[in-house]
């Protein structure tokens, strides 16, 4: 299945579907070092965003969140590409500095943790590979 939506951080990754409905603070929810979600009863609590296509809503929380994703990339514990039905500022920057692809308004209720995701973040298309269909 191919979604369409807006390119915002250039690049191609596949990878992996993380999927969560709730925003994500990249201050505060995930481990820079680790990129474990750390935020307790954040429904990815103790799961890893390392090398996965993280699926959220929006970002929420402090400017300072656009540097965690930088750090993330720099520990090689960041998502490989990020998918978004809004992305707002702090989101998108961290993207963009940090190399990740980047695409949003795309309803990400069509994709499930599990399904393997490409995201090409020059065209703004996510292509969904349903893995749970036998």
């Amino acid at each position: 299945m191919k979604l369409t939506g807006r390119a915002i951080s250039k690049g191609c990754a596949s990878g992996e579907a993380l999927v969560t409905a709730h925003a994500i603070s990249f201050l505060g929810s995930i481990d820079p070092k680790t990129g474990v979600v750390i935020e307790r009863g954040h429904e990815l609590h103790g799961l890893s965003v390392k090398d996965r296509v993280l699926v959220f809503p929006h970002g929420k929380g402090s400017t300072v969140g656009s540097y965690v994703i930088y750090q993330l990339s720099k520990n090689g514990t960041a998502p490989c590409a990020m998918v978004n039905e809004e992305s707002e500022p702090i989101v998108a920057v961290g993207a963009i500095i940090s190399g990740i692809p980047l695409v949003d308004r795309v309803a990400i209720s069509r994709i499930r943790t599990g399904d393997m995701v490409s995201v090409d973040g020059d065209m703004g298309i996510v292509t969904i590979s349903d893995n749970h269909s036998a």
